[in-house]
């Protein structure tokens, strides 16, 4: 069966991200309705901290070296959390920019789960290597103050949607669609800039469902 995992990285439920991935996934839904959606909400989510543990395993792994009981622990607890990721054929990434990137909750998951031999390996010679295949990612974008037609850095800087595709193309995914309301704030079409963003939403659905 076909997995869509649908990340939420807006702890408000109204947030303008999340309707616009809700568009999304009921279009895909009323074009495919045997897929599976699951959903990831970081903001209720039980995240691990980062700790210096798991530091100790993650620098294991990429040295090759055994993990110690400890880190071993630490560590399987990291490939259960990034497995739920690894299995799904599609992301969906409902994002909010936090102070010109993204909500510290997302920061936490991809540091989690972003580990060598499970999302990349890394060679000397080459860099770094995605293990993810054949997987695609579509990202709902908003922010406040900036926008695509904004003059930078007076209305703010784009570390939000950079950063996520960065990220997803480390890990092996580089067939990445975005939907962007932007700016919210500062916008003399409010309803109008968000409907269009809702069809352009549904339209994606339509022309690429999950490849």
């Amino acid at each position: 069966m076909t997995t869509i995992l649908y990340i939420k990285a807006s702890p408000r439920p109204e947030a303008k991200s999340t309707a616009l991935a809700d568009a999304y996934i009921a279009a895909v839904r009323q074009q495919r309705p045997n897929f599976k959606v699951d959903v990831l909400n970081l903001a209720i989510e039980k995240l691990p901290e980062f700790d210096g543990n798991k530091v100790a395993a993650k620098m294991a792994a990429i040295a090759g070296q055994d993990q110690s009981a400890t880190q071993k622990t630490a560590w399987d607890q990291i490939v259960s959390i990034a497995q739920r990721f690894i299995e799904a054929d599609q992301y969906v990434l409902a994002v909010p920019m936090w102070n010109g990137g993204i909500p510290y909750r997302l920061k936490q998951y991809i540091d989690v789960i972003h580990q060598p031999g499970l999302l990349w390996t890394l060679d000397a010679t080459t860099g770094y290597h995605g293990l993810l295949k054949n997987k695609s990612a579509v990202l709902a974008l908003t922010s406040g103050a900036w926008g695509p037609s904004m003059p930078s850095p007076a209305f703010g800087i784009d570390h939000h949607s950079t950063y996520l595709k960065a990220w997803l193309n480390q890990a092996g995914v580089d067939n990445i669609h975005e939907i962007r309301f932007q700016p919210t704030i500062i916008n003399s079409d409010l309803e109008g800039s968000f409907n269009a963003a809702v069809s352009q939403a549904q339209s994606l659905a339509k022309s690429i469902g999950v490849s």
